[in-house]
């Protein structure tokens, strides 16, 4: 059994709970700015006093309308300012927030307020309130509905409650809330999105997120006059953390308009300093970059990557370059990488990859660009919370060293196991999950299938889960060729197939932000469904399949391939909220087309 243990061990005895929070950024960093976002057309900004008062206000409301301490409240919204406000609100009464994705759909919403036991849900608009009343005879403990968006008609507005809790005379029973609340009270509890089954209720303390807050400081994460762009859901720990942690340090937190397709855009209008993310847009604006690279000038853009690579890590440890790699980079930097860069906004400093596996090659490209990607881990159980690469300790390749407090060991089975603080209390009404998860001995077992060097940088080799047996008793890990594949500019998903088959296949979807623009050029049909059926178009796959198949052994390289008429999306059931691939329900949306490659 192989170890790394954390050389120190970050203590929660004097940083404040949740309760506490927008109460202390409001007292520490009043005129800074805390949050920026759209209203219309215009950007508008919120400082953190305004954001104290907004909170203090919605927080005696809430009082006022009978939410207890210790109560479950619901948030079933996008990421938006009003969610940060409602969230801290609730959690200053005492009471515990339990998000829900706003993509749900009306049976997976009654899941997560029934089980919760929710009292009150705050809803952005009429279409969430449509899946809630569609649901309501199912919910005897719900209570009230609170709106973000609209004149509410006979339902409370979070405005109208603001307003009647600023007369209602309640500051010392919030006072007395706000005190009452202890590091070992849970604070969140978020519902797995889970790729199986019904999604289980996650419990985290306000101890967990008060580490990671102490975390996001000393390690240097963040700090004041620092721009986060967030379009992560709140629903997602991930995101949960990061606006903790700003509120923490006192900076900015810039909220996407709640447009996908416009987030490149507002990131050239907002120029973040500080970029949380999934993958999936690191792996969208890297083959958009490949794509314009000719052929012929391949080795060319490799060796622009390589010196990118060498000069930057150079600077950082203040280190004379040598000038003939400083001519390379600026004209690597005239050609591609100030185009990057200005993707980005040009300003930021430090971007975090999280939720799902990002090839080496992506985070070598966007280094050598001047847009630093750190690759990091965690779960909802771990609070987000686990490995860091950090600008002065990073691997390609790896998801970094355990971070301070956190201890981390692989099982004799090569599975992660962690334990500390941020390790969550419990599953919600589910004790045997629980004891399935967690031993005696506090260590919880993450179903990640894992490697650690000698000098502490773990590397997740596969999901339990996921490993495919081949049916002359190979074991493949299908993430690494997948990864490899979705660096295509032209596919946006790949999915291997092979458990106790003889060898194995993959699904492809197209990516049509690329490919339709391709084919009108050429003259092609501009339709998915005609596309993948296009002899080109499947040569164009098979080029890219050949590519990826050769950095690995024959057994495990992909022999087949079906190119599907339509991408794997979260209302098919194919993804989470979060993008995350839910395997088991596209083998079985496509069982017939897998049937069909091995015939």
């Amino acid at each position: 059994m192989t170890t790394s243990e954390s050389a120190t061990t970050t203590s929660t005895a004097d940083t404040a709970t949740m309760s506490a929070l927008a109460q202390q950024a409001a007292s520490r960093h009043p005129d800074l700015v805390a949050a920026r976002y759209k209203r219309g057309d215009e950007w508008v900004e919120t400082t953190y006093a305004e954001l104290g008062e907004m909170v203090r206000d919605l927080a005696l409301g809430l009082i006022d309308l009978g939410v207890a301490a210790g109560d479950r409240v619901c948030v079933l919204a996008n990421t938006r300012f009003e969610w940060t406000v409602t969230n801290l609100a609730i959690n200053a009464v005492g009471a515990i927030v339990v998000p829900i994705y706003p993509t749900n759909s009306a049976d997976e919403v009654a899941w997560v307020l029934g089980n919760s036991g929710a009292k009150v849900v705050v809803a952005e608009n009429a279409m969430q309130v449509a899946k809630i009343e569609e649901v309501r005879g199912e919910l005897p403990e719900l209570d009230k509905v609170v709106l973000i968006d609209g004149d509410g008609g006979s339902l409370p507005t979070i405005e109208s409650v603001a307003a009647a809790g600023r007369d209602a005379g309640l500051g010392d029973e919030l006072a007395a809330r706000i005190a009452g609340v202890q590091l070992s009270d849970p604070c969140l509890i978020i519902y797995t999105s889970g790729t199986t089954g019904r999604p289980k209720g996650v419990v985290l303390t306000n101890a967990g997120i008060s580490e990671g807050r102490t975390l996001a400081t000393e390690i240097g994460l963040m700090g004041p006059g620092d721009v986060i762009y967030l379009y992560l859901p709140l629903a997602h720990v991930f995101a949960q953390l990061v606006q903790a942690d700003a509120l923490e340090v006192g900076a900015t937190i810039a909220y996407f308009g709640g447009d996908t397709t416009q987030i490149v855009a507002e990131l050239g209008v907002v120029k973040p300093t500080v970029l949380p993310s999934v993958p999936r847009i690191f792996e969208k604006i890297y083959a958009m970059a490949v794509g314009m690279v000719p052929d012929d000038q391949r080795e060319n853009f490799e060796q622009a990557v390589d010196v990118g690579v060498a000069v930057r890590q150079a600077r950082h440890r203040g280190e004379d370059v040598a000038p003939e790699q400083e001519e390379m980079l600026a004209l690597a930097d005239e050609l591609i990488f100030g185009l990057v860069r200005g993707l980005f906004g040009g300003e930021v400093n430090l971007a975090i990859s999280g939720a799902a596996p990002i090839a080496p090659e992506i985070l070598r490209f966007f280094y050598a660009a001047g847009v630093p990607v750190f690759e990091g881990w965690g779960m909802t159980e771990t609070t987000s919370l686990g490995t860091l690469n950090l600008p002065d300790a990073f691997r390609f390749g790896t998801i970094g060293k355990a971070l301070p407090g956190v201890e981390m060991k692989i099982a004799e089975d090569g599975e992660m196991l962690m334990r500390g603080p941020v390790v969550f209390k419990e599953y919600w009404k589910n004790p045997e999950a629980t004891a399935g998860t967690i031993d005696a001995d506090g260590w919880m077992s993450t179903g990640d299938v894992g490697e650690v060097d000698e000098d502490g940088y773990f590397t997740i080799t596969g999901r339990k889960k996921d490993i495919i047996i081949t049916a002359g008793g190979k074991n493949l890990t299908p993430a690494n060729i997948e990864g490899d594949l979705r660096q295509s500019p032209w596919i946006s998903q790949a999915v291997m197939y092979g458990d106790r088959r003889p060898f194995p296949v993959a699904l492809i979807t197209l990516d049509p932000e690329t490919i339709v623009p391709w084919a009108e050029k050429q003259g092609l049909p501009t339709a998915i469904a005609e596309l993948a059926q296009h002899e080109t178009v499947r040569q164009m796959v098979q080029d890219e399949m050949d590519r990826a198949n050769a950095k690995y052994a024959k057994v495990e390289q992909i022999k087949r391939f079906v190119i599907l008429d339509q991408d794997f999306t979260q209302e098919t059931g194919e993804l989470t909220p979060t993008l995350k691939l839910k395997r088991n329900v596209v083998y079985e949306n496509h069982a017939d087309a897998i049937s069909d490659l091995y015939s």
